[in-house]
């Protein structure tokens, strides 16, 4: 398998590539707009052919390349069924599988952080997006986020996963890079609580400001960056 972990210093957003190796299909989750080059390089460079794009929610903090990687590469754009993007191709549906060769990337619904906010599981590696963070979790203060929401998919879902399973988050602020879920259920400060009331409080006073051009990118990123 081949196995990426990209970096945008800008938005701290971490994008992935993946591919079996064996057919060279890829696929890319959470592209950033402004890295669009880059990607093309690295794909070109491991000589592979792009075949779907991942975006797991509308994003607040920066615009997907969801559109542009589209329009060089014919690849397919794939979002949850939640979604309010416009444009995005196909829609997938709560364990709901995609297949990449012979790799299958299963979609689970987490909404908290936002409505749409959908994680996503290949073999013992997990894509959280913004639900899970390592040694945090996702706001849950616009886009129809909800701390009650957010507690439900980690606790009832997420942390269901074997404990070995690798955490690869949408974002880290610390230069964090991988997790895994035994360490954020002993260790993430968030999830040492003993009630959902007692998340929902600590969610609902995180006190945070809005990304910056967060209407401007959600509206963008409603139509996948285009």
């Amino acid at each position: 398998m081949i196995f990426r972990q990209l970096f945008d210093h800008q938005s701290s957003t971490y994008t992935y590539l993946i591919s079996s190796g064996k057919g060279r299909e890829a696929l890319i989750i959470d592209p950033v707009i402004e890295n669009v080059k880059n990607y093309i390089n690295l794909l070109k460079e491991l000589n592979l052919k792009l075949v779907k794009v991942i975006d797991t929610h509308i994003h607040a903090d920066h615009v997907t390349g969801a559109s542009k990687l589209k329009n060089i590469t014919n690849c397919s754009t794939i979002m949850g069924e939640h979604s309010p993007a416009e444009t995005v191709e196909i829609k997938v549906k709560d364990d709901e599988l995609i297949n990449l060769d012979n790799l299958k990337i299963k979609a689970m619904y987490t909404p908290g952080h936002t409505s749409d906010s959908y994680s996503f599981l290949m073999n013992n590696y997990l894509f959280s997006g913004d639900t899970l963070l390592i040694n945090g979790t996702g706001r849950t203060d616009f886009q129809n986020g909800n701390a009650k929401d957010s507690y439900n998919s980690i606790f009832n879902k997420l942390l269901k996963l074997p404990e070995e399973t690798l955490l690869y988050p949408a974002h880290d602020y610390k230069g964090e890079k991988v997790s895994t879920i035994g360490k954020e259920k002993k260790h993430n400060p968030r999830l040492q609580v003993s009630s959902v009331d007692e998340y929902i409080d600590i969610m609902n006073n995180l006190n945070l400001k809005k990304p910056v051009k967060i209407e401007s990118n959600v509206s963008k990123n409603i139509k996948l960056g285009a």
